[in-house]
């Protein structure tokens, strides 16, 4: 797993073999070490160089190994030895050095960087730290203040940025290998005393706890209750104040209490569940990711609003050229404006020039009758969209895609007014489309797995984080959504107030508690659809009781906001107050208080107090319980799909690995009990009443979440 050659007659080539990055497996340590003994120990060895293959240096530790007990040498040993020799040795970067690979490269004497290179050490995203000298060597190089920001966002940089920062010798637009191995024959026999950065005096500032008080002040601001940043810090701060060895140490105290942490394995788990979500059979036993995608040269986006504007701009930014259409000259003329107000600002921070010559605007559906595909972003009304597919039909040329932006409206049926339903599909971009990872791809009963992969390749291409889901209403992310919203409102009524339910949701790790983020979307998002699907206004069945709807309990208080004027940030006021409209500092409204108040005389109930256990348990219990009932109906093919359309499309916090993944944690015989006290207590909530799914895991011993799959796969035999 390491190749040794001798070229231009005295330098040891030794080249990292493990694709796709070279990552140092137990295999790719031993074969390091027995190559750098060797080169040692060769008398006509007068410099070594180690490179990776195939363009890349090294993409860090093999994170596979992580799941079981690590075999092979260690590398900080490996390390140690490479920077103890008495023989230079320069580091050949060439694509990525990136954890474990980047710690390599800096015990390593010199390093030499291709121009295109990314260099960084990124283990924080998964729970982790540097532990193979990382926090040690790196701040001895470069300095407190800038090893503290690599290491504890774990930000990749540019080799130029490298470069300024000191953290390669050079930078080049060659072959780096050759460039290395001619560095390498020009610094033979010059000291290395200096180049041995665990030998180093710090360069310690005067203020350093005020530095490490802001960072660490900075970092629990950011990522509220995250533990590996902090560790980062602790670790960084051991280099400040410690000799190496103590350093090193606490590096690997540090590491280990990381390594066996919750929050390691729920990092980890989102790392293998990206890059698995997403796979997907479709009824006609097809597999849309062994389908071939068409290749996009050319869309047509319909309707100029938010959600319009942002998917034109990021087709466009990737090179697509993009027919823009609305139905009114004057929403055509702002929507263009802004659509190329987006795009320059997008070029100008990216360094680039707008792709203003790929775009066009039209009134007139007629000009899309060439175009490869077709996404229809119109106002969220059935009606409208059914009329807009009808013309799609007509004008469109017979291999055209269509499909349809919507948070939950029925695929089927817009598919259905086509004359070719097989080749129409859902693609619900989440706002704002040009910044949001998640699209949620959805197939309906008669889309092809062409169709699907489709949707999928070009989600890809324009940067997101693509998941295929089935069609039923909300599908997956909006559906399991509504419990959670409902739960929220249901503890309002029984005592609970807007900001102490966020403030709990707050400090298990979201951005923003849900009635801030409802604030910010607008209250009348939400006050449509249930209008729409008739749960406001006068009660369809006479007897339900006042707080009832379509069998179920319902709590009014949010159209009681709407009704007043109160829709969230863009008035003002909302669930919480703020100082103008459009004002993003939300501030307690006595108003709010007074109104529970109010509600609460009026129905009888009895307010009491509410523990903030209580929150997590109901909202984010009743979350993951949804997702068992879409496992259950097939709408998501396996956990690992569910918990990356919360991480990316709702901001669940990261290091809790997603609802699904959370509920394994807690335990799921935990959830189980839990569900069913509170179903017992509200036996009115049919989504307390935990799901079919649920009870068989936890009836089969609570496997592991990447056993459920057998289990659904058991369930779906018997629908």
């Amino acid at each position: 797993m390491a190749r040794y050659e001798l070229v231009k007659r005295s330098v040891a080539l030794i080249t990292l073999t493990n694709p796709p990055v070279n990552a140092l497996s137990a295999a790719v340590r031993l074969g390091i070490t027995e190559t750098i003994r060797r080169a040692l120990g060769d008398p006509k060895v007068t410099a070594v160089v180690l490179c990776g293959e195939n363009g890349k240096f090294c993409g860090g530790a093999d994170i596979r190994e992580f799941a079981g007990t690590l075999r092979g040498p260690s590398i900080i040993t490996l390390m140690d030895g490479i920077e103890a020799g008495v023989k230079p040795v320069v580091a050949a970067i060439e694509g990525v050095a990136l954890g474990g690979g980047l710690e390599l490269a800096l015990a390593c004497h010199y390093r030499i960087a291709h121009s295109k290179a990314r260099l960084g050490l990124p283990e924080v995203t998964l729970g982790l730290m540097p532990a193979a000298g990382g926090t040690q060597r790196l701040p001895r190089l470069i300095g407190i203040p800038a090893a503290l920001e690599l290491i504890t966002t774990g930000r990749h940089i540019s080799a130029q940025e490298a470069l300024k920062l000191g953290i390669v010798d050079q930078v080049t637009d060659e072959n780096a290998c050759k460039m290395a191995v001619e560095f390498a024959l020009n610094v033979v026999g010059k000291p290395l005393s200096s180049r041995r950065l665990s030998t180093l005096t710090m360069p310690c500032p005067p203020n350093l706890d005020a530095i490490f008080e802001a960072v660490t002040m900075q970092v629990q601001k950011k990522a509220r209750g995250v533990m590996a940043p902090l560790a980062c810090i602790q670790g960084v701060r051991a280099a400040a104040t410690l000799p190496y060895s103590q350093g090193m140490k606490r590096e690997s105290e540090l590491f280990a209490t990381l390594f066996n942490s919750g929050q390691a394995r729920a990092l980890q788990y989102c790392f293998f569940a990206q890059r698995t979500a997403g796979k997907w059979t479709l009824p006609s036993g097809a597999q849309w990711n062994n389908s071939k995608p068409r290749e996009i040269r050319s869309a047509a986006v319909i309707g100029l609003g938010t959600m319009g504007r942002g998917i034109v701009v990021s087709l466009a930014r990737v090179g697509i050229s993009v027919i823009a259409v609305e139905s009114e000259k004057k929403l055509l003329d702002t929507g263009r404006q802004m659509v190329i107000g987006m795009l320059e600002r997008d070029a100008k921070r990216r360094g680039v020039t707008a792709s203003l010559n790929l775009l066009r605007f039209t009134l007139s559906l007629q000009d899309l009758k060439d175009v490869d595909i077709v996404i229809e972003a119109v106002f969220e009304d059935m009606a409208l969209k059914k009329r807009v597919f009808e013309d799609l039909s007509k004008v469109c040329r017979p291999g055209t895609f269509l499909y349809t932006n919507t948070s939950g409206l029925d695929v089927d049926a817009l598919a259905g007014v086509t004359d070719r339903p097989h080749m129409v599909a859902g693609m619900h971009f989440f706002s704002p489309a040009h910044v949001m990872k998640l699209l949620e791809v959805v197939y309906g009963s008669r889309s092809s797995s062409e169709t699907i992969a489709t949707a999928m390749s070009l989600g890809k291409r324009i940067g997101k984080v693509s998941v295929a889901v089935g069609n039923c209403h909300g599908f997956v992310g909006n559906r399991m959504l509504k419990p959670y919203t409902d739960q929220a409102n249901f503890l309002l009524e029984e005592g609970a107030t807007p900001e102490q339910i966020d403030k709990v949701l707050e400090e298990f790790g979201f951005a923003m508690g849900i009635f801030r983020v409802s604030d910010l979307a607008g209250l009348d998002v939400g006050w449509r659809i249930r209008k729409e699907s008739g749960l406001t206004g006068p009660k369809i069945d006479p007897k339900d009781p006042p707080r009832r709807r379509q069998g179920s309990r319902y709590s009014p208080i949010p159209d009681m906001l709407c009704e007043q004027g109160r829709l969230g940030q863009k008035t003002g006021c909302g669930w919480y107050v703020y100082d103008k409209p459009g004002g993003t500092d939300a501030k307690p409204d006595p108003l709010i208080q007074n109104l529970l108040q109010t509600y609460r005389s009026r129905y009888g109930i009895q307010p009491r107090n509410i523990s903030g256990q209580e929150i997590i348990e109901r909202c984010l219990f009743s979350l993951a319980n949804e997702g068992f009932r879409i496992l259950e109906d097939g709408i998501a093919a396996q956990p690992e799909d569910i918990d990356i359309i919360y991480l990316f499309g709702y901001g669940f916090p990261r290091h809790r690995g997603g609802p699904m993944f959370y509920a394994s944690m807690v335990g799921l015989e935990r959830v189980l009990e839990r569900l069913e006290h509170y179903h017992h207590v509200h036996p009115d909530v049919p989504h307390l009443e935990p799901s079919r799914l649920l009870r068989k895991l936890v009836a089969c011993g609570s496997p592991p979440i990447q056993k459920w799959r057998e289990h659904i796969k058991q369930i779906h035999s018997h629908l």
